[in-house]
C-alpha cells in the first residue's frame, strides 16, 4: 500500500481549506463528528484572537469514506472559512478591475519579508495568507483521521502547556487529563495557570504576546517504529521534522533532551529490567530516552517538548522598512492571537499522529484494517516467543 501522508491547500483568508489525507486502510469506522472534536479543540486557549469566535471549523468529509468507513482511497476533507465573507475581493481568484492595495511593511519575526525576496513580490499579502498558522486547521483534520487508526491500536495521544511567559507548571507523579482538557491553557497546575494568564493579560495590555512550551505524549506505542538503518528512516527524525513545521516552533527535544547534556552516562540512560506480565517481558526503570532508541520506538511513552516563540504579529509593531520607500516604518498588523501555546499542542498532537500512524502502516502493512491488526497481532506474539 501507499505511504500514509497528506497535503494541504487554502489560504487563512480564502474561500476553504482543503486536505488529501492517502494511505488509509480500509475499514477503518470514521465520520466527521470525530474530527470535529479535535478541530474544536485547537480552537480553544485563553489569549485567542476574535477570529476563534468568527470561525466553527468543522470538515466536510468528501471522499475516501462510504456509510461511516474507509473505503481505502484518498480522504478529501473540506474546511470552509466563514470570514472569506469579508474578504471576497482582497482574496478574489479572479482578475480585478482595480488592483488591491499591496502591503509593503513586513513584520519581524514573520515569514513576510523573506517570503517575497524568494518569489519576486512587491506585496506580502500571498506570503501572509499561506504562511498563516491558519492552515494548521487543515493538518489538524488530518491528524484526527490518523489519530482515529491508533486508536483501533489502542495508542494515545495527549498534549498539556508546560510554560506560558516564564511562568511554569509545577508537576508532580502523572497528568491529571482531566484537568488539562477542562483548562482554558491545556494545564495541568491549577495555580501556575492562574499566573500564566495574568503574564497572557500583561502583555496583552501593552500589545505585545508571549510564547511557551508544551509537552506531547504517546501511550502504548509499540516497539518497532521506524528504523535505525538510514537517517531519514528515524523515528526521533520524522517527530522533529513535523513538530519544527508547526508554525512558532523554535525548538523541539524527546524525553529529557537537553538536560542530558548535564548528565553523566549512568544517569542519563534508562535501565532495563525483567517485568512479568508485560507486553514484552521488560520495562524500563525511567524513561529519558522519550520512548525512541537507535531512531526506534522502544515501547515506553513517546515524549516530545516543543518550545514555542511568541506570535510575532504585534497589536504595538515593531520597527521594519517599508518595501516600496525603504522607510523605516512600523510593521503590518492584522488580528492576532496573544498567546497560541495551548492550540500548537493540539496542532502538535495531529503532526505526531501523522508520524506514527506511518511508521505503523510502513511496521504492519494492510489494505484493510482486518489485515493490518493481523498483522500487528502476529508481530506482538513474535516478541513474547523465546529467542
Amino acid at each position: 500500500m501507499a505511504d500514509f501522508r497528506f497535503l494541504t491547500a487554502g489560504e487563512s483568508h480564502g474561500k476553504a481549506l482543503t486536505v488529501i489525507v492517502e494511505g488509509m486502510p480500509a475499514g477503518l469506522p470514521l465520520d466527521e463528528e470525530y474530527i470535529a472534536r479535535d478541530l474544536k479543540r485547537r480552537q480553544g486557549g485563553y489569549g485567542r484572537s476574535a477570529r476563534m469566535k468568527i470561525e466553527e471549523d468543522k470538515a466536510e468529509i468528501l471522499s475516501g469514506v462510504r456509510c461511516g468507513f474507509t473505503i481505502g482511497s484518498p480522504i478529501g476533507l473540506l474546511i470552509w472559512n466563514r470570514d472569506w465573507e469579508n474578504w471576497k475581493e482582497v482574496m478574489s481568484t479572479s482578475p480585478l478591475e482595480k488592483k488591491a492595495e499591496p502591503l509593503t511593511r513586513p513584520r519581524p519575526g514573520h515569514a513576510d519579508l523573506a517570503g517575497v525576496t524568494k518569489y519576486g513580490l512587491n506585496d506580502i499579502r500571498p506570503i501572509l495568507e499561506r504562511s498563516s498558522a491558519r492552515e494548521t486547521a487543515a493538518r489538524v483534520a488530518a491528524g484526527a483521521v490518523a489519530r482515529r487508526l491508533l486508536e483501533e491500536f489502542g495508542i494515545g495521544i495527549r498534549s498539556h502547556t508546560m510554560a506560558i511567559g516564564g511562568v511554569w507548571a509545577r508537576l508532580q507523579g502523572p497528568i491529571d487529563w482531566e484537568v488539562v482538557e477542562k483548562s482554558a491553557l491545556r494545564c495541568a497546575d491549577k495555580e501556575a495557570e492562574k499566573a500564566m494568564m495574568a503574564a497572557i493579560d500583561d502583555a496583552a495590555s501593552g500589545g505585545d504576546t508571549v510564547g511557551g512550551v508544551l509537552e506531547i505524549v504517546a501511550t502504548s506505542v509499540p516497539v518497532g517504529l521506524g528504523s535505525h538503518v538510514h537517517w531519514e528512516r528515524r523515528l526521533n527524525s520524522k517527530i522533529a521534522q513535523a513538530i519544527m513545521s508547526i508554525p512558532s516552533v523554535k525548538g523541539v527535544e524527546i524525553g529529557s533532551g537537553f538536560k542530558m547534556a548535564d548528565m553523566r552516562g549512568s544517569q542519563a540512560h534508562d535501565v532495563i529490567r525483567v517485568k512479568e506480565g508485560s507486553t514484552y517481558g521488560w520495562q524500563r526503570a525511567t524513561n529519558h530516552a522519550g520512548g525512541i532508541e537507535g531512531g526506534i520506538s522502544n515501547g515506553e511513552p513517546i515524549i516530545v517538548r516543543a518550545a514555542v516563540k511568541p506570535v510575532p504579529t504585534l497589536r504595538k509593531p515593531l520597527p521594519t522598512i517599508d518595501l516600496s520607500t525603504r522607510e523605516t516604518v512600523e510593521a503590518h498588523f492584522e488580528r492576532s492571537d496573544v498567546c497560541i501555546v495551548p492550540a500548537a499542542g493540539v496542532i502538535g498532537e495531529a503532526m505526531l499522529a501523522i508520524v506514527l500512524t506511518d511508521a505503523l502502516l510502513e511496521k504492519f502493512g494492510g489494505d484493510n484494517l482486518k489485515e493490518t491488526r493481523r498483522n500487528y497481532q502476529g508481530y506482538l506474539k513474535s516478541i513474547q516467543e523465546p529467542k
